[in-house]
């Protein structure tokens, strides 16, 4: 897996490109958290590039928006395929995020006025 970082509107943009799962999750926690803990509040994650993830992605994922949460950041999810969107909605996880279609929806919802 392979993970880009761009920044638009004080957004960061983080896209991981491949598999998420139990091999890589720990590469994506490893990079979220670090944004989260140099004081990274608005976060945006690309999954246009994920052609798979597992229930450790999803783990990440929800670890994000806890930490987020508690940081009161904004954070939304933008792209994802329709595999990555059946394992979300398979396991009860859509709702608990703020889902865009396109980056540039996501990025304008999470950068605000």
């Amino acid at each position: 897996m392979q993970i880009n970082e761009t920044r638009e509107r004080g957004v960061v943009i983080v896209a991981p490109e491949g598999r998420v799962d139990s091999t890589t999750a720990d590469q994506l926690e490893r990079h979220l958290v670090g944004l989260v803990g140099s004081g990274e509040r608005k976060i945006v994650v690309d999954l246009s590039g994920v052609e798979y993830i597992s229930s450790a992605g999803l783990r990440v994922m929800l670890a994000l928006a806890k930490r987020m949460k508690d940081a009161r950041g904004a954070l939304a999810l933008c792209a994802l395929p329709d595999p990555v969107r059946t394992v979300f909605n398979l396991a009860g996880f859509l709702p608990l995020f703020a889902v865009d279609v396109s980056r540039a929806d996501a990025v304008t919802r999470v950068a605000g006025p």
